[in-house]
């Protein structure tokens, strides 16, 4: 069984408690390698080692990190099935998702090295005489990322590269479930000659790791993401240090499909939306709100497809349904269900589990008082909402504490960007699924889905400082 050790200041050490833990597969419930977990010794040694590479790292010209980074996507797109299977290991992800996670990160790294060369400043006229006024860019310095489960290898990565792009250097703790996702980011640049101490990946326990990053004063930012409980908790923890930080948290996202839509269009997105990776995406669209003309034949629709899609061995090519990151998340999906059954909603389809897997499951007539209306399921369970015209719908879907993602379906355009406008929603998708990404986006969402945004120059202006620079041209004029 292969062990893997953390990666500080350029080289693979053991932890210094010498804990090793291993990692389990959720389909089968069995271990397929084991990892060292690092204590606060080892983080001490990570943030010691990104203090000192900060200001070579700072300084290097932009060329340097662009060549880098480059070189960190060739070598990812020689390793796309080895890290495929990885994350069907590890995180329960499905063939297909597994191979588009792995390929979405060499084109991440690619645009992150198009940013290095677009941190721009201003030059600003002046009131005072002779005055030149401009703004600069300058990194933070130490950043430090929490990453999850869900999309382990994208999503650390969009955290590193960006802030490696803009010069900063980098603590990574990767999640307790999926901790080899984040050490392959470290071999990958290790292999493309990042210098020692610009990238350390510390998997081990999330608590005392995360508070001790949002209090030491050598990380200037804090990037998450999780759930919007422990995003709360870093926020509150940072905030006395006046630290920075970026917050991806949960999500109730909504698809609208309204009465003009393609209704087998319709089902296709929906679909996807929120049976992608088993439901386990911050945005998938877990609420299909309807309007009524078309709601029945939409459910019809709807649950033929479903019912279609395999569930089993995440490494078979056709399955679409894996395994829940653990067993005990079928538990709240039950609850979740159980409670809308007794309050009048119908289970269309699904509603079985078996170890970490849970059936595709459809449950309409879902209504405002239900808990899977409020609450994020994190798993294959979808509700659907009967709203009596397009006003009705962008209320239910307003009426969340979430904010992250959205999506509505329409053939009119008047419609579409009324409703889009209106959303309260952090991103919005017209006659698509709510999930969707790209590296140079600005990623992110509001209320209790988060703050900040993720991706291209977005990323740029949350990881660097601005500062204001003026040169006197000839002698100032002083009052005294």
């Amino acid at each position: 069984m292969k062990e893997y050790k953390l990666f500080i200041d350029g080289e693979w050490v053991p932890s210094s408690a010498g804990t090793v833990a291993d990692d389990i597969n959720p389909a089968t419930g069995e271990a397929f390698a084991r990892v060292h977990q690092a204590d606060l010794r080892d983080l001490e040694k990570a943030l010691a080692a990104a203090e000192r590479a900060k200001t070579a790292w700072g300084n290097s010209l932009a060329a340097e990190r662009e060549a880098i980074l480059i070189k960190a996507a060739d070598i990812l797109a020689g390793r796309i099935p080895e890290v495929a299977e990885v994350l069907r290991h590890e995180g329960g992800a499905t063939f297909g998702k597994s191979m588009f996670e792995a390929s979405f990160v060499v084109n991440l790294l690619r645009s992150a090295a198009g940013e290095c060369r677009r941190i721009f400043g201003d030059t600003m006229p002046s009131d005072s005489p002779g005055l030149f006024s401009m703004s600069v860019r300058r990194p933070l310095g130490v950043i430090a990322g929490i990453a999850p489960f869900n999309f382990p290898f994208l999503l650390a990565c969009k955290k590193v590269a960006l802030a490696l792009a803009a010069g900063n250097t980098f603590v990574l703790k990767p999640a307790g479930y999926t901790p080899i996702s984040g050490l392959l980011i470290a071999e990958i640049f290790e292999a493309a000659g990042l210098p020692k101490g610009v990238l350390n990946v510390i998997p081990g326990p999330g608590a005392a790791l995360g508070d001790a990053l949002c209090t030491d004063p050598r990380v200037k930012l804090i990037t998450f993401t999780g759930s919007t409980e422990v995003g709360r908790h870093i926020a509150t923890t940072a905030a006395p240090y006046f630290k920075k930080v970026t917050l991806e948290m949960g999500g109730k996202s909504p698809i609208i499909i309204l009465k003009d839509a393609d209704i087998a269009y319709a089902a296709e997105a929906a679909c996807f939306g929120i049976f992608i990776h088993q439901g386990q995406i911050c945005m998938a669209n877990s609420r299909i709100i309807v309007e009524a003309p078309i709601y029945d034949a939409f459910c019809e629709a709807f649950t033929a497809k479903v019912k279609t899609l395999k569930m089993g061995d995440p490494h078979h090519p056709h399955t679409v349904i894996g395994p829940l990151i653990t067993a005990g998340q079928c538990g709240v999906i039950q609850r979740h269900l159980d409670d809308a059954l007794a309050k009048g909603a119908r289970l269309l389809c699904g509603g079985h589990s078996e170890r970490a897997f849970f059936e595709a499951t459809v449950v309409a007539d879902v209504t405002t008082d239900m808990v899977v209306f409020r609450e994020e399921s994190f798993g294959p369970l979808v509700s659907v909402i009967k709203a009596a015209d397009s006003e009705e719908a962008l209320r239910l879907a307003n009426d969340s504490c979430f904010g992250l993602s959205s999506a509505l379906i329409t053939n009119d355009l008047q419609k579409a960007l009324d409703l889009s406008l209106r959303l309260e929603a952090g991103m919005v998708h017209v006659n698509d699924s709510s999930v969707m990404d790209e590296p140079h986006v600005p990623f992110g969402g509001i209320k209790d889905s988060g703050m900040g945004r993720e991706g291209g120059r977005w990323s740029m202006e949350e990881m660097t400082e601005t500062k204001w620079i003026t040169i006197q041209l000839g002698k100032k004029h002083f009052p005294f």
